[in-house]
């Protein structure tokens, strides 16, 4: 260790970093992401025999080469498999420039967390050169959403008759119906979905409304569309429940195959992942657009939110009211959200045409 103070009681990089990832055990899909990324740069660095200490700009460069190409690919690439597994290793494949970019502003605040710390003395993202624009992870406009005639005909596919009449297969299938309108209509995000409780749909003053606690255990209440209020009618009654919750009801909203748990974030995760993987085949035995299919095979539940908030934008929702529903604290966040202006600046774009010359009118005298 260099010669700083050292402000945590760590004795090793481990038990360092977990005292940072210990920041984050209130959102657990933000401490999801950021172990992994935490956990590759450990791994790679006890490759090369360091420490974090000895990370300098050098050795950013080369791991984030490294990010892009993991070398040698069987000792880390493999297919997804559970953690303790012998066949588990850190990378599916390599990732793309996005998925580096995230990669290297999460670690970025790992090291600045790190020098508050004591724990190391420098932070070797400062060296990086135009570092404002290379760690910039927001795009000017979302694209990870599901176009409307895409989300038309998933909601369509979802609402088709299951096949087989078991009663396992129609709970699932109810299941999968709500699971996606609560996602389209309240835009929330993973692990609120899963840690929804009955009792958070209220009603005020003759208005229903979802309570939420969300990133950063912000608390936000939000209008329940009529839509929604019939999709928890329906799906209360799959669970043999009376129509509308109760004003003290804490029991899970989407639950497991016993009908009474709760499901946990990797659980709905999964769930949603499989059911897009599902449609993406469908939509291929109908010959639908490429692109579409290829759309359901990449996306993941986050998508979702972005969807909803994306349609809702398109469907008139004032930015305001956008911005309260989404949950966002910068306005800058919404306006992303916004494609008006790429439409009105391609229409605008029309005017300037290949045009046939006019003929020369003949001379008059």
């Amino acid at each position: 260790m260099a010669s700083h103070e050292q402000r945590i009681t760590a004795d090793n990089d481990h038990q360092a970093v977990m005292m940072w990832l210990a920041e984050y055990r209130d959102s657990p899909q933000t401490l999801k992401s950021y172990r992994r990324e935490a956990e590759r740069l450990l791994l790679w660095l006890a490759s090369h025999d360091l420490k974090l200490h000895d990370m300098n700009r050098e050795a950013l460069r080369q791991y984030e080469a490294f990010l892009a190409d993991p070398q040698p690919q069987a000792v880390w690439v493999g297919p997804s498999k559970p953690r303790k597994h012998p066949e588990w290793r850190p990378f599916r494949r390599g990732l793309s420039p996005a998925s580096r970019r995230q990669s290297l502003v999460i670690l970025q605040g790992l090291f600045s967390w790190l020098v508050e710390a004591g724990w190391v003395g420098h932070n070797p993202f400062v060296l990086m050169r135009d570092k404002a624009r290379r760690l910039n992870n927001q795009s000017q406009t979302i694209e990870r959403y599901l176009e409307q005639e895409l989300w038309g005909w998933l909601w369509q596919w979802l609402n088709q008759p299951i096949e087989g009449d078991d009663a396992r297969s129609a709970y699932e299938s109810a299941r999968r119906h709500f699971i996606f309108s609560f996602a389209y209509l309240l835009a929330p995000r993973i692990s609120e979905m899963a840690n929804a409780q009955m009792e958070d749909f209220h009603v005020l003053e003759g208005r229903w409304w979802w309570s939420v606690v969300g990133k950063g255990s912000k608390q936000a209440r939000i209008p329940v569309p009529d839509d929604m209020l019939e999709c928890l009618q329906a799906w209360r009654s799959v669970l043999g429940l009376e129509a509308l919750p109760r004003y003290n009801e804490p029991t899970p909203v989407i639950r497991a195959l016993d009908k009474r748990r709760g499901i946990s974030d990797n659980q709905l995760y999964r769930l949603i992942k499989e059911t897009f993987a599902k449609a993406a085949n469908a939509l291929e035995e109908e010959g639908g657009k490429p692109a579409y299919v290829e759309a359901l095979r990449r996306a993941t539940p986050h998508w979702l939110r972005h969807t909803a908030i994306t349609h809702q934008a398109q469907s008139g929702v004032s930015l305001r009211y956008l911005a309260e529903s989404a949950r966002h604290a910068k306005l800058d966040t919404t306006t992303r959200y916004l494609h008006t202006e790429a439409n009105e600046w391609h229409l605008e774009q029309q005017r300037h045409r290949l045009k046939t010359p006019p003929k020369a009118e003949p001379e008059t005298l």
